[in-house]
């Protein structure tokens, strides 16, 4: 069985505000300590179908600090696979293990292949896939952050029915596969809005891929400059609400969810009298360096 350590469960914080707007947030960081909120979401289905195929090896792709990657690492650690990470910058290949999130995953047991930036980007080739099977033999492959069918199934088991008061879901927005799971699963009443931690509108056909109703929205103007952008305005709320709160966030994703929903709670943006959610999608290993990814 594949189970989370944790419930996830709804915790209410207070946003001081004059429309009446209650707000909570669903601790989906709690469910596992390693595999973090909407990761553990993505991986369950797909760890359960390469059970079901007979895969004993998956491999993976990301950056120096992906979630995704320290995710992976620790699921093929606890369920049985080996595991393999195709990691964005061969600079890396003989420091790895002063890097946090590598170094963790290597103690999980994942092997590395350190490519370039310009390699990289060809990762979805054919031929780039074809060598990668040469090299490491035969692999479930799951796409870098995690997005694809079984990814999107998982992420509908986010909402339950003691969701179905809220009015608005939020949520951090990578590769948009979260939010898509969400959609889903939204009753009549709800809307779901996306922060995306990426600069551009870009993700609304990733989206539309899984989701088909259109009971949603992005809102694009709270990633603070671009993806991994952190200032100082948002270091400082990530600690003014962790000693409200005793919630902690992470730098890349929920950290600017959060400042987002308040300020937009704050500017009369949501109707009043209504209850939001926000989804806390972990991520918090990227709190050991001022960078991390999907």
């Amino acid at each position: 069985m594949i189970e989370p350590q944790q419930n996830a469960f709804n915790q209410k914080i207070n946003i001081p505000n004059n429309f009446g707007i209650e707000v909570y947030v669903k601790r989906e960081d709690v469910l596992h300590s390693e595999i973090s909120g909407n990761k553990f979401r993505k991986l369950k289905y797909n760890l359960l179908e390469a059970k079901k195929l007979g895969f004993t090896k998956l491999l993976t792709f990301g950056g120096a600090y992906s979630n995704h990657i320290a995710a992976v690492a620790a699921a093929g650690n606890e369920f049985g696979f080996e595991t393999i990470g195709i990691i964005r910058g061969d600079e890396l290949h003989d420091k790895f293990l002063q890097n946090p999130t590598l170094n963790q995953a290597s103690k999980n047991g994942m092997q590395f292949k350190f490519v370039s930036r310009t390699q990289y980007r060809n990762k979805t080739d054919i031929d780039f896939i074809e060598n990668l099977k040469a090299k490491f033999g035969t692999f479930y492959l799951i796409p870098e952050g995690g997005t694809n069918e079984f990814a999107v199934k998982g992420c509908q088991e986010i909402l339950t029915e003691t969701d179905f008061m809220f009015d608005y879901i939020c949520c951090a927005v990578g590769t948009g596969g979260t939010i898509a799971g969400i959609i889903n699963s939204l009753k009549p009443h709800q809307q779901a809005i996306g922060f995306p931690a990426l600069k551009g509108d870009f993700l609304q056909n990733d989206i539309k891929k899984f989701s088909k109703n259109n009971q949603w929205k992005l809102v694009t103007n709270y990633d603070f400059g671009g993806y991994a952008k952190i200032n100082e305005q948002l270091k400082q709320f990530m600690k003014h609400f962790f000693e409200k709160n005793l919630i902690s966030l992470d730098p890349i994703y929920t950290s600017k969810m959060f400042f987002g929903v308040i300020d937009l709670i704050s500017k009369g943006y949501f109707k009043p009298n209504s209850k939001i959610i926000l989804i806390h999608t972990g991520g918090l290993q990227g709190l050991q360096s001022n960078i991390a990814e999907i």
